[in-house]
């Protein structure tokens, strides 16, 4: 599918001759009508099956759509995702015109693909959705800004990979991915307001719609955010069996958090807790969709978990610090590196799919979550 010429008129983003100053040589620039980087690169492939609507899509919501029922958004949200990887698929396959297998992704739910957010490397990682309905329908967004994860190919592995080790090394805020992603986000934001904005991802990119809707959060903009799979940076104690074992190494590693984190806010001199930029945003509920044989999301679980651990114990305040710092983070500050747990947040919608899974990689795939027959749980924990 051809580059989106059409932009709304609402959403003027004045993008003819913007740039975006980051390190390095590479500058990801706004062109034409779309957010893109100028480099080089491929990515990978999945199978034809898997890119076709008709034969993998959530066709049990083509009859009837609730925007009101969370299974309905939760589908529906899965599937634009899946929309922005079938789109890179037709662009490196160059299928364009009745050959593109990605617009019934997107357009059998009455969205308008309105541009697509281009990487560094030529390759499509996400995408500015608007919703067009023929009336306004209740608890519908307006406009969807949505972000891919990795693909699971060799040669996919250049540009992602690069954004995983930002990732791990809490730097994700200064990729030149997650650089084009905010620009996207606060534009839309400042042009059609907050309240007509959502924001999704899967893996890597919902650890960007994470990123992008705490940023906003930060300054007082509460995005609707729904992260499939979202990555948690961290060895996942999750998938521990034993239960004893698992319990005691939760608090084990509270206890040592916490104790890092006071020794450095004493060398520091931290504000106060009255100023603490992680319960200002408590107010903000992302929904996290998880799966427990994930290795790679699963240890929302046990993270959101291990606060009612820590005041079972009596110890709840230091589990509430501990709860806002990372062992791997405050070592990198202790030796002069400035920089933040990225991953974690105070308050959430965590609904877990406890439907069986092959195996882990299965487990992590956009694909279960716009399946009508899972065995779904949720649980709504707020910082306080």
């Amino acid at each position: 599918m051809a580059k989106t010429k059409i932009w709304s008129s609402s959403l003027s983003l004045r993008r003819d001759k913007e740039t975006i100053a980051i390190a390095g040589n590479t500058k990801p620039t706004i062109e034409g009508n779309s957010f893109r980087g100028i480099s080089s690169g491929r990515m990978g492939r999945m199978t034809s099956e898997e890119e076709r609507f008709d034969l993998s899509g959530p066709l049990h919501l083509l009859t009837f759509i609730d925007w009101k029922n969370e299974n309905t958004r939760r589908s529906i949200l899965a599937s634009l995702i899946q929309g922005i990887y079938v789109h890179e698929r037709d662009r490196q396959k160059k299928r364009k015109g009745p050959q593109a297998l990605a617009p019934p992704w997107w357009e059998s739910f009455q969205f308008k693909l309105l541009d697509n957010l281009i990487d560094v490397d030529g390759s499509i990682f996400g995408a500015i959705y608007e919703f067009k309905p023929n009336h306004l329908l209740d608890g519908s967004p307006r406009y969807v800004i949505a972000f891919r994860g990795n693909f699971l190919k060799l040669r996919s592995f250049e540009q992602d990979i690069n954004l995983d080790r930002y990732l791990i090394l809490y730097k994700l805020h200064r990729a030149p991915r997650f650089e084009i992603a905010m620009l996207a986000v606060r534009k839309t934001v400042a042009a059609v307001g907050d309240s007509n904005v959502w924001l999704a991802g899967h893996s890597l990119g919902s650890a960007m719609a994470m990123l992008a809707g705490k940023s906003m959060a930060k300054t007082g903009t509460f995005l609707s955010c729904y992260l499939f799979n979202p990555p948690y940076v961290s060895f996942p104690i999750e998938r521990i069996k034993h239960e004893n074992v698992k319990r005691l190494i939760r608090i084990s590693k509270s206890c040592i958090t916490a104790g890092l984190a006071l020794a450095m806010k004493g060398k520091n001199q931290q504000r106060n807790q009255s100023d603490d930029p992680f319960e200002a945003l408590s107010a903000w509920f992302p929904c996290l969709y998880v799966n427990p044989r994930d290795f790679i999301c699963c240890e929302y679980i046990g993270y959101f978990e291990d606060r009612k651990t820590m005041e079972e114990i009596g110890a709840g305040c230091m589990g509430r610090l501990a709860t806002q710092n990372s062992i791997g983070s405050l070592l990198m500050n202790a030796m002069g590196r400035d920089t933040e747990p990225l991953h974690l947040i105070p308050s959430a919608n965590v609904i877990t799919n406890s439907a069986p899974s092959q195996n882990c990689f299965s487990a992590h795939r956009i694909h279960q979550w716009w399946r009508d027959d899972l065995q779904l749980q949720s649980k709504l924990y707020k910082y306080k």
